[in-house]
Protein backbone atom coordinates (compact mmCIF):
# COMPACT_ATOMS: atom_id res chain seq x y z
CA UNK A 1 0.00 0.00 0.00
CA UNK A 2 1.52 3.48 -1.29
CA UNK A 3 1.45 5.57 1.94
CA UNK A 4 2.05 8.76 -0.41
CA UNK A 5 -1.81 8.48 -1.48
CA UNK A 6 -3.58 8.70 1.88
CA UNK A 7 -7.40 7.66 1.71
CA UNK A 8 -9.74 11.01 2.48
CA UNK A 9 -9.46 12.08 6.02
CA UNK A 10 -12.16 13.71 8.39
CA UNK A 11 -9.24 15.76 10.29
CA UNK A 12 -5.57 15.80 10.08
CA UNK A 13 -5.51 17.66 13.68
CA UNK A 14 -3.17 16.58 16.53
CA UNK A 15 -4.51 14.62 18.79
CA UNK A 16 -4.24 16.04 22.18
CA UNK A 17 -6.03 14.01 25.35
CA UNK A 18 -8.17 15.47 27.77
CA UNK A 19 -5.23 16.50 30.22
CA UNK A 20 -3.45 18.46 27.50
CA UNK A 21 -1.05 15.94 26.30
CA UNK A 22 0.09 15.72 22.61
CA UNK A 23 -0.22 11.87 21.42
CA UNK A 24 3.00 11.97 19.13
CA UNK A 25 3.78 7.80 19.57
CA UNK A 26 2.69 4.92 18.34
CA UNK A 27 3.47 1.32 19.86
CA UNK A 28 1.78 -1.26 17.44
CA UNK A 29 1.55 -4.85 17.84
CA UNK A 30 2.12 -7.44 14.65
CA UNK A 31 1.47 -10.42 16.52
CA UNK A 32 0.74 -11.69 20.01
CA UNK A 33 2.64 -14.69 19.39
CA UNK A 34 6.36 -15.44 20.71
CA UNK A 35 8.82 -17.87 20.24
CA UNK A 36 9.56 -17.70 24.14
CA UNK A 37 6.91 -17.71 27.19
CA UNK A 38 8.02 -15.35 29.68
CA UNK A 39 7.00 -16.54 33.11
CA UNK A 40 6.06 -12.58 33.91
CA UNK A 41 4.44 -12.31 30.51
CA UNK A 42 2.66 -15.44 29.34
CA UNK A 43 1.47 -18.57 30.88
CA UNK A 44 2.93 -21.42 29.45
CA UNK A 45 0.48 -22.92 27.50
CA UNK A 46 -0.92 -19.91 26.02
CA UNK A 47 -3.74 -19.83 23.28
CA UNK A 48 -3.33 -17.24 20.50
CA UNK A 49 -5.33 -15.44 18.27
CA UNK A 50 -6.73 -17.18 15.21
CA UNK A 51 -4.63 -15.53 11.92
CA UNK A 52 -8.52 -14.62 11.11
CA UNK A 53 -8.67 -12.06 13.42
CA UNK A 54 -4.89 -10.28 13.19
CA UNK A 55 -4.84 -7.22 10.87
CA UNK A 56 -3.09 -8.15 7.76
CA UNK A 57 0.31 -6.27 7.01
CA UNK A 58 -1.76 -3.72 4.40
CA UNK A 59 -3.98 -2.81 7.45
CA UNK A 60 -0.77 -2.01 9.66
CA UNK A 61 0.57 -0.02 7.38
CA UNK A 62 -2.98 1.31 6.11
CA UNK A 63 -3.40 2.38 10.31
CA UNK A 64 0.17 3.96 10.83
CA UNK A 65 -0.46 6.11 7.82
CA UNK A 66 -3.28 7.66 9.27
CA UNK A 67 -1.76 7.95 12.95
CA UNK A 68 0.82 10.05 11.18
CA UNK A 69 -1.13 12.06 9.56
CA UNK A 70 -2.69 13.26 12.69
CA UNK A 71 1.08 13.97 14.19
CA UNK A 72 2.59 10.66 15.15
CA UNK A 73 6.24 11.07 14.49
CA UNK A 74 7.75 7.68 16.35
CA UNK A 75 6.04 4.22 15.95
CA UNK A 76 7.70 1.17 17.64
CA UNK A 77 6.59 -2.06 16.28
CA UNK A 78 5.71 -4.61 19.02
CA UNK A 79 4.38 -8.26 19.72
CA UNK A 80 4.68 -11.01 21.06
CA UNK A 81 7.66 -10.71 19.58
CA UNK A 82 7.35 -8.84 16.40
CA UNK A 83 10.26 -10.96 13.98
CA UNK A 84 8.70 -13.87 13.90
CA UNK A 85 5.29 -12.23 11.91
CA UNK A 86 5.84 -13.71 8.29
CA UNK A 87 6.65 -10.62 5.70
CA UNK A 88 6.95 -8.21 8.48
CA UNK A 89 10.23 -7.10 6.73
CA UNK A 90 8.26 -5.62 3.85
CA UNK A 91 5.85 -3.80 6.81
CA UNK A 92 9.32 -2.45 8.12
CA UNK A 93 10.43 -1.72 4.89
CA UNK A 94 7.76 0.67 3.74
CA UNK A 95 7.52 2.22 7.41
CA UNK A 96 11.39 2.98 7.02
CA UNK A 97 10.40 5.16 3.84
CA UNK A 98 8.78 7.38 5.76
CA UNK A 99 11.82 7.70 8.07
CA UNK A 100 14.22 8.57 5.46
CA UNK A 101 11.30 11.13 3.90
CA UNK A 102 11.01 12.71 7.08
CA UNK A 103 7.61 11.82 8.11
CA UNK A 104 8.88 10.06 10.88
CA UNK A 105 11.22 10.65 13.43
CA UNK A 106 12.41 6.83 14.29
CA UNK A 107 10.77 3.88 13.56
CA UNK A 108 11.95 1.12 16.44
CA UNK A 109 11.48 -2.24 17.72
CA UNK A 110 11.20 -4.11 20.61
CA UNK A 111 11.98 -7.72 20.32
CA UNK A 112 13.62 -10.36 22.58
CA UNK A 113 16.44 -10.94 19.87
CA UNK A 114 15.81 -14.19 18.67
CA UNK A 115 15.24 -13.33 15.68
CA UNK A 116 17.76 -10.61 15.09
CA UNK A 117 21.15 -12.57 13.60
CA UNK A 118 18.91 -12.87 10.45
CA UNK A 119 17.31 -9.31 10.64
CA UNK A 120 19.82 -7.06 11.87
CA UNK A 121 21.31 -6.18 8.69
CA UNK A 122 17.73 -5.63 6.76
CA UNK A 123 16.50 -3.70 9.59
CA UNK A 124 19.08 -1.21 9.20
CA UNK A 125 18.77 -1.15 5.76
CA UNK A 126 15.39 -0.18 5.90
CA UNK A 127 15.92 2.83 8.45
CA UNK A 128 15.57 1.02 11.74
CA UNK A 129 17.99 2.69 13.98
CA UNK A 130 17.68 1.86 17.30
CA UNK A 131 16.35 -1.61 19.29
CA UNK A 132 15.18 -2.72 22.33
CA UNK A 133 15.93 -6.08 23.62
CA UNK A 134 14.14 -7.46 26.38
CA UNK A 135 16.65 -9.88 28.06
CA UNK A 136 16.48 -10.85 31.94
CA UNK A 137 20.02 -12.90 32.72
CA UNK A 138 23.28 -13.82 31.38
CA UNK A 139 23.26 -17.48 32.78
CA UNK A 140 22.42 -19.77 30.23
CA UNK A 141 20.02 -21.61 32.74
CA UNK A 142 18.30 -19.09 34.72
CA UNK A 143 17.63 -17.21 30.96
CA UNK A 144 16.18 -21.25 30.02
CA UNK A 145 14.24 -20.91 33.29
CA UNK A 146 12.73 -17.53 32.92
CA UNK A 147 11.67 -18.05 29.38
CA UNK A 148 10.60 -21.36 29.30
CA UNK A 149 11.67 -21.94 25.65
CA UNK A 150 14.51 -19.70 25.13
CA UNK A 151 18.19 -20.22 24.35
CA UNK A 152 20.82 -17.46 25.63
CA UNK A 153 23.48 -18.15 23.07
CA UNK A 154 20.73 -17.50 20.67
CA UNK A 155 19.53 -13.98 22.31
CA UNK A 156 23.28 -13.12 22.33
CA UNK A 157 24.34 -13.60 19.11
CA UNK A 158 21.08 -11.72 18.11
CA UNK A 159 22.05 -8.77 19.52
CA UNK A 160 25.86 -8.93 18.33
CA UNK A 161 24.75 -8.58 15.27
CA UNK A 162 22.20 -5.57 15.53
CA UNK A 163 25.74 -4.12 17.12
CA UNK A 164 27.73 -4.88 14.29
CA UNK A 165 24.56 -3.83 11.65
CA UNK A 166 24.91 -0.24 13.26
CA UNK A 167 21.75 -0.46 15.45
CA UNK A 168 21.87 1.54 18.74
CA UNK A 169 20.45 -1.33 21.35
CA UNK A 170 18.64 -1.08 24.40
CA UNK A 171 18.73 -3.60 27.23
CA UNK A 172 15.42 -3.88 28.80
CA UNK A 173 15.07 -6.46 32.38
CA UNK A 174 12.79 -6.95 34.90
CA UNK A 175 13.68 -6.68 37.90
CA UNK A 176 12.73 -10.42 39.64
CA UNK A 177 13.56 -10.62 43.71
CA UNK A 178 15.61 -14.04 44.14
CA UNK A 179 16.10 -14.44 40.56
CA UNK A 180 18.14 -12.17 38.98
CA UNK A 181 18.35 -9.12 41.51
CA UNK A 182 21.73 -9.79 42.52
CA UNK A 183 23.14 -10.20 38.49
CA UNK A 184 22.08 -7.13 37.86
CA UNK A 185 25.30 -4.67 38.62
CA UNK A 186 27.19 -7.25 36.43
CA UNK A 187 24.53 -7.05 33.67
CA UNK A 188 24.62 -3.11 34.11
CA UNK A 189 28.50 -3.47 33.32
CA UNK A 190 28.21 -5.65 30.64
CA UNK A 191 25.80 -3.43 28.65
CA UNK A 192 27.41 -0.12 29.33
CA UNK A 193 30.58 -2.02 28.56
CA UNK A 194 29.44 -2.49 24.86
CA UNK A 195 28.32 0.90 24.49
CA UNK A 196 24.05 -0.28 25.19
CA UNK A 197 21.67 1.51 27.48
CA UNK A 198 20.09 -0.52 30.23
CA UNK A 199 16.51 -0.38 31.63
CA UNK A 200 15.29 -2.27 34.48
CA UNK A 201 11.34 -2.56 35.39
CA UNK A 202 8.79 -3.48 37.64
CA UNK A 203 7.04 -6.69 37.66
CA UNK A 204 3.82 -5.31 36.14
CA UNK A 205 0.49 -7.17 36.72
CA UNK A 206 -0.84 -8.29 33.70
CA UNK A 207 -2.53 -11.16 32.43
CA UNK A 208 -2.72 -14.58 34.44
CA UNK A 209 0.79 -16.04 34.14
CA UNK A 210 0.48 -18.67 36.55
CA UNK A 211 2.59 -17.80 39.14
CA UNK A 212 2.69 -15.05 42.25
CA UNK A 213 4.22 -11.85 41.42
CA UNK A 214 4.26 -10.32 44.55
CA UNK A 215 7.03 -13.53 45.40
CA UNK A 216 9.10 -11.90 42.86
CA UNK A 217 8.54 -8.21 43.51
CA UNK A 218 11.41 -6.06 44.00
CA UNK A 219 11.11 -2.27 44.66
CA UNK A 220 13.59 -0.53 42.19
CA UNK A 221 13.73 2.05 45.24
CA UNK A 222 15.89 -0.65 46.65
CA UNK A 223 17.68 -1.38 43.85
CA UNK A 224 18.69 1.49 43.34
CA UNK A 225 19.79 1.83 46.79
CA UNK A 226 22.30 -1.33 46.16
CA UNK A 227 23.42 0.12 43.40
CA UNK A 228 24.53 3.53 44.65
CA UNK A 229 26.98 2.05 46.95
CA UNK A 230 28.69 0.80 44.02
CA UNK A 231 28.40 3.44 41.71
CA UNK A 232 27.93 7.23 41.49
CA UNK A 233 24.44 7.94 39.89
CA UNK A 234 24.03 11.25 38.36
CA UNK A 235 20.23 12.23 37.72
CA UNK A 236 19.66 12.93 33.96
CA UNK A 237 17.23 15.60 32.64
CA UNK A 238 15.87 12.94 29.46
CA UNK A 239 12.42 12.47 28.95
CA UNK A 240 10.66 10.92 26.15
CA UNK A 241 7.42 11.49 27.09
CA UNK A 242 7.75 7.64 28.38
CA UNK A 243 7.97 5.35 31.97
CA UNK A 244 11.82 5.83 32.07
CA UNK A 245 13.76 8.01 34.48
CA UNK A 246 17.58 8.09 33.86
CA UNK A 247 20.80 8.53 35.55
CA UNK A 248 24.22 8.43 34.25
CA UNK A 249 26.83 5.82 35.95
CA UNK A 250 29.97 7.62 36.35
CA UNK A 251 32.05 4.38 36.23
CA UNK A 252 31.26 2.97 33.52
CA UNK A 253 29.71 6.27 31.62
CA UNK A 254 26.83 4.47 30.71
CA UNK A 255 22.88 5.68 30.67
CA UNK A 256 20.75 3.28 33.51
CA UNK A 257 16.69 3.84 33.46
CA UNK A 258 14.31 2.99 36.16
CA UNK A 259 10.54 1.99 35.25
CA UNK A 260 8.60 1.70 38.00
CA UNK A 261 4.84 1.54 37.72
CA UNK A 262 4.04 -0.13 40.90
CA UNK A 263 6.47 2.39 43.33
CA UNK A 264 6.31 5.61 41.95
CA UNK A 265 3.64 6.48 38.77
CA UNK A 266 4.81 7.78 35.77
CA UNK A 267 2.16 8.31 33.64
CA UNK A 268 2.12 12.49 33.80
CA UNK A 269 3.44 13.07 30.39
CA UNK A 270 2.45 10.36 28.22
CA UNK A 271 2.58 10.96 25.06
CA UNK A 272 1.70 7.15 23.56
CA UNK A 273 -1.32 4.98 22.27
CA UNK A 274 -1.10 1.16 22.21
CA UNK A 275 -2.65 -0.66 18.92
CA UNK A 276 -2.98 -4.40 19.48
CA UNK A 277 -2.38 -6.62 16.73
CA UNK A 278 -6.40 -7.14 16.62
CA UNK A 279 -6.83 -3.48 15.75
CA UNK A 280 -7.73 -2.92 19.62
CA UNK A 281 -6.63 1.23 20.46
CA UNK A 282 -5.64 0.85 24.09
CA UNK A 283 -5.10 4.25 25.23
CA UNK A 284 -3.09 3.06 28.96
CA UNK A 285 -1.15 -0.14 29.34
CA UNK A 286 -2.94 -0.35 32.70
CA UNK A 287 -6.53 0.04 31.88
CA UNK A 288 -8.99 -1.87 30.21
CA UNK A 289 -10.44 0.99 28.31
CA UNK A 290 -10.28 0.42 24.45
CA UNK A 291 -11.42 1.18 21.13
CA UNK A 292 -12.37 -0.73 18.03
CA UNK A 293 -10.52 0.30 15.22
CA UNK A 294 -10.48 -2.83 12.95
CA UNK A 295 -14.33 -2.71 11.94
CA UNK A 296 -13.62 0.77 10.81
CA UNK A 297 -11.05 0.18 9.17
CA UNK A 298 -12.43 -2.92 7.22
CA UNK A 299 -15.66 -1.07 6.22
CA UNK A 300 -14.13 1.22 3.68
CA UNK A 301 -11.77 2.86 2.42
CA UNK A 302 -12.78 6.34 3.46
CA UNK A 303 -10.85 6.83 6.62
CA UNK A 304 -13.88 8.79 8.26
CA UNK A 305 -15.05 6.37 10.61
CA UNK A 306 -11.83 4.83 11.88
CA UNK A 307 -10.72 8.90 11.97
CA UNK A 308 -13.92 9.34 14.60
CA UNK A 309 -12.81 6.30 16.25
CA UNK A 310 -9.46 7.03 17.10
CA UNK A 311 -10.81 11.10 18.35
CA UNK A 312 -13.16 9.10 20.49
CA UNK A 313 -9.91 6.63 21.90
CA UNK A 314 -7.84 10.45 22.91
CA UNK A 315 -10.55 11.92 24.03
CA UNK A 316 -11.38 9.29 26.92
CA UNK A 317 -7.42 8.81 27.55
CA UNK A 318 -7.30 8.11 31.12
CA UNK A 319 -4.91 10.17 33.47
CA UNK A 320 -3.11 7.14 34.61
CA UNK A 321 -2.60 3.78 35.29
CA UNK A 322 -4.22 1.89 38.38
CA UNK A 323 -0.82 -0.38 39.09
CA UNK A 324 -0.10 -0.68 42.34
CA UNK A 325 0.43 -2.21 45.83
CA UNK A 326 -1.81 -2.84 48.95
CA UNK A 327 -1.64 -5.32 52.00
CA UNK A 328 1.50 -6.89 50.29
CA UNK A 329 -1.23 -7.59 46.97
CA UNK A 330 -0.62 -6.09 43.54
CA UNK A 331 -3.48 -4.28 42.51
CA UNK A 332 -5.27 -2.38 39.67
CA UNK A 333 -4.27 -5.88 37.43
CA UNK A 334 -5.38 -6.06 33.87
CA UNK A 335 -6.40 -9.53 32.71
CA UNK A 336 -5.04 -9.11 29.20
CA UNK A 337 -1.41 -10.19 28.90
CA UNK A 338 1.48 -7.84 27.80
CA UNK A 339 1.65 -9.92 24.32
CA UNK A 340 -2.07 -9.21 23.83
CA UNK A 341 -1.72 -5.15 24.37
CA UNK A 342 1.86 -4.71 22.94
CA UNK A 343 4.91 -4.39 24.86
Amino acid sequence: MDLNTPQPLLTSEPMVDPFGRTISYLRLSVTDRCDFRCVYCMSEHMTFLPKRDLLSLEELERLCGVFMTRGVRKIRLTGGEPLVRRGIMELIGNLGAHVKSGQLDELTITTNASQLSRFATDLYAAGVRRINVSIDTLEAEKFASITRWGRLHQVLDGITAALEAGLKVKLNTVALKGINDTEIPSMIEWAHGLGMDFTVIEVMPLGEVGENRMDNFLPLSELRETLSQRWTMEDLADRTGGPASYVRVRETGGRLGFITPLSNNFCEGCNRVRVSCTGQLYTCLGQEGSIELREPLRASLNNEALDQAINKAIGSKPKGHDFGIEGGKMTGGIARHMSETGG
